[in-house]
C-alpha cells in the first residue's frame, strides 16, 4: 500500500511522562547546541492524558532537572504530602498501624506531592509544543518499520476499517512516520515494545519482567472527611492468603480522594478476581471512614511493570530506545515510576542528541544511564520485587526493610525470581473457590458501572484489537483447566463465557477494553495479543 510519509529527526511513541520529558529535553539541548532538531510525538489516546492513570505520589527530582522553575510555570502540583501512614489489615474489620521504622525508608513520602499524572502530562505537552514539538493525539502506532536491522520509524494504524478488515467509506490509510531515532514510551507492556524486545532479544540476559494490575477510583467526599495531603498505604487483607500486593488512599485537593489496590499478577488461584478484591476492600473500616457519603467520579486500571533492575531489558538498539515503563524503569521499592520514567526520558534525550551530533547509528543510552542517579536508585532497589515474589509478603517485606533501612540499599546479595507471572495458575479443581459479596452500589460496584466511569469510546465497527492466536484454546484448554480466568482477571468485563447451542464460547466485548494489558500478561496460554484499536479509542480519563 502506498502510504503518506513524514520524516523527523526524532519520533516518540507515547505521550506519557517519559516521552514528553524526552521531547522537552531534546528541544532544550537543541537550543543549547544551536541545532535544528525536529521532534514528533504520536499518542494513541484521543488527547494527551486520556490514557494516563497512576496513583499518583510524585517525587519532583526529575521535574526539577527538566524545569527548575516548574512552580513559576504553574505545573499542576498542588497538594504536598502532609501525613504518611501505613497499615496492616489483619481481617475485614481490623487493622493496626505499622510504625515508620518498620516501613522501608523508600516508602516514606515526606516532600512528595499527590497529583493527577494525566494533568501533569497535559502540562508537559503544553511545554513541549511551546518549544516546537509536534504532538499528534488520536494516532496509534501499529507496527515498527525495520530496514537493514535498524528501526527507522513506525506505521500508524489504518482508520475506517470494518469488523472484517475491509475499508469503509471513511477509510484513511496509516502514515509512515520515519525518523533517525525512534523512542518507544508506551507504558507497561507496550505492544511495540514487546515486539522490539523479542526481535532484538533485549531481555535474554535478564530475569522475566513481573507485573501487577493497579486499580484506581477517584471520589469526591464531604469536606469534614477530607484531609488534604493525607497518604495512607495498606497491605494484608483481603490479599494475604491469595496474592501479594497492597493498596492506597490519597487525599488530593478539592475534597477528592484517590483509592486503589495493586494486585501482583503472579497469583495462583484462577478463581481470584482482582477487581472484586478491590471492591470489597473499600468496605474495611479504615477506608470506609473516608469514602462513606462520598461520590465515585472516575474508575480505571492499568498494568504495572515492577520487576526493577533485574528485569530491565537492554534499552538501546539500532535506531531507537525503550524508555520509561515500556522498559520497566519503575522503582518497586518506592512503588513510584513517574520520576524514574521522566529521568529515563532525559537520559534518552542526551544520548540521542549526542548520537545526532556524532552521526552515530546507535544512541548510547547505557553510558548515560550507568552514570546517573537513576541507575543507582534502581540498583539499590533491585531485590525488592523479586524478594517478595520469592519469599512472600511478610518475609520478603522483612528483607526489604533490612536492605533499605539497615543496609541502605547496599546488600551484598542479589535476589532473582525467574518464574513468569502467567505460569503460576494452578488448576481450578485444585484451588478454593472465592465467593465475593454482591456490590452494594454505595462503596462497591460492578464492572459495567465502573467501566462507564472510564469514559470509554471505541468505534464499534472495526477489527477486534484483542487477537487470539488460537481460537480453540480458551474453551479447550483455559476453560477446562482454569475455568477461563480471563472472565475474572479482566477489570472491564471484556471476556465472558456464553452458551451458544448449549456449547460454551468465549465472547470478547472489545468495546469495554480500558487498555490495561492484563490479558496480554496473565493469560496462562499466552494466547491473547493486545493491539491498539483505531486511534483515539479507549478510555478518556479526565483527572487520573
Amino acid at each position: 500500500m502506498e502510504r503518506e510519509r513524514m520524516e523527523f529527526d526524532v519520533l516518540i511513541v507515547g505521550a506519557g511522562p517519559a516521552g514528553l520529558s524526552a521531547a522537552c529535553r531534546i528541544k532544550q539541548l537543541a537550543v543549547e547546541q544551536q541545532l535544528d532538531i525536529s521532534v514528533c510525538v504520536v499518542e494513541k489516546g484521543s488527547e494527551v492524558g486520556a490514557h494516563i492513570l497512576s496513583g499518583a505520589l510524585f517525587e519532583t527530582r526529575s521535574l526539577s532537572e527538566l524545569f527548575p522553575d516548574w512552580q513559576k510555570l504553574s505545573a499542576p502540583l498542588e497538594t504536598a504530602v502532609s501525613q504518611d501512614q501505613t497499615y496492616y489489615l489483619s481481617s475485614d474489620d481490623s487493622s493496626y498501624s505499622i510504625p515508620h521504622w518498620a516501613v522501608p525508608k523508600t516508602l516514606h513520602n515526606h516532600g512528595n506531592y499527590i497529583i493527577s499524572l494525566g494533568n501533569l502530562c497535559r502540562w508537559l505537552a503544553e511545554q513541549a509544543e511551546a518549544m516546537g514539538v509536534e504532538i499528534y493525539p488520536g494516532f496509534s502506532a501499529e507496527s515498527p518499520i525495520f530496514e537493514d536491522k535498524r528501526i527507522v520509524g513506525v506505521v500508524t494504524g489504518d482508520m475506517g476499517l470494518n469488523q472484517s478488515g475491509e475499508p469503509k467509506t471513511n477509510f484513511a490509510a496509516g502514515i509512515e512516520l520515519r525518523a533517525k531515532f525512534t523512542l518507544f514510551s508506551e507504558g507497561a507492556r507496550g505492544h511495540l515494545g514487546k515486539q522490539i524486545i523479542q526481535h532484538y532479544q533485549l531481555d535474554k540476559e535478564q530475569t522475566p519482567q513481573h507485573y501487577a494490575i493497579g486499580f484506581k477510583e477517584l471520589w469526591e467526599v464531604p469536606p469534614h472527611q477530607h484531609q488534604a495531603g493525607l497518604v495512607l498505604h495498606f497491605t494484608g487483607w483481603p490479599l494475604q492468603h491469595e496474592a501479594s500486593g497492597g493498596g492506597y488512599l490519597y487525599h488530593l485537593e478539592n475534597n477528592q480522594v484517590a483509592v486503589g489496590l495493586i494486585v501482583d499478577l503472579n497469583y495462583a488461584n484462577p478463581h481470584l478476581s482482582p477487581f472484586d478484591e478491590f471492591q470489597r476492600v473499600k468496605h474495611h473500616p479504615l477506608l470506609k471512614q473516608y469514602l462513606q457519603n462520598g461520590n465515585r467520579i472516575s474508575y480505571g486500571a492499568r498494568a504495572i511493570a515492577k520487576g526493577g533492575l533485574h528485569s530491565l531489558p537492554t534499552q538501546q538498539f539500532a535506531g531507537g530506545l525503550l524508555i520509561g515503563c515500556d522498559a520497566g524503569t519503575l522503582n518497586p521499592a518506592k512503588i513510584k515510576g513517574t520520576h524514574t520514567a521522566m529521568k529515563s526520558g532525559l537520559l534518552a534525550a542526551e544520548s540521542v542528541v549526542d548520537a545526532l551530533i556524532n552521526q552515530s547509528q546507535v544512541a548510547d543510552y547505557k553510558a548515560f544511564f550507568e552514570k546517573s542517579w537513576l541507575y543507582k536508585e534502581l540498583y539499590q532497589a533491585r531485590n525488592f520485587s523479586h524478594g517478595i515474589h520469592r519469599f512472600g509478603t511478610l518475609t520478603g517485606g522483612g528483607v526489604a526493610v533490612l536492605e533499605q533501612n539497615v543496609l541502605q540499599g547496599k546488600a551484598p546479595w542479589n535476589i532473582r525470581y525467574n518464574r513468569q507471572d502467567h505460569h503460576h495458575l494452578i488448576l481450578a479443581s485444585d484451588a478454593p473457590k472465592i465467593v465475593y459479596p454482591k456490590p452494594d452500589g454505595v462503596l462497591s460496584f460492578d464492572r459495567l458501572s465502573s467501566v462507564y466511569l472510564a469514559n470509554i469510546y471505541h468505534e464499534e465497527n472495526q477489527p477486534c484489537h484483542l487477537r487470539l492466536l488460537n481460537e480453540r484454546i480458551p474453551i479447550e484448554q483455559n476453560l477446562e483447566r482454569y475455568a477461563e480466568p480471563a472472565q475474572r482477571y479482566c477489570p472491564a468485563g471484556v471476556y465472558e463465557i456464553v452458551l451458544e447451542q448449549q456449547q460454551p464460547r468465549l465472547q470478547i466485548n472489545a468495546a469495554n477494553c480500558i487498555h490495561c494489558k492484563t490479558c496480554d500478561i496473565k493469560d496462562p496460554s499466552q494466547n491473547i495479543h493486545w493491539t491498539p484499536p483505531e486511534g483515539g479509542g479507549g478510555p478518556n480519563y479526565p483527572n487520573m
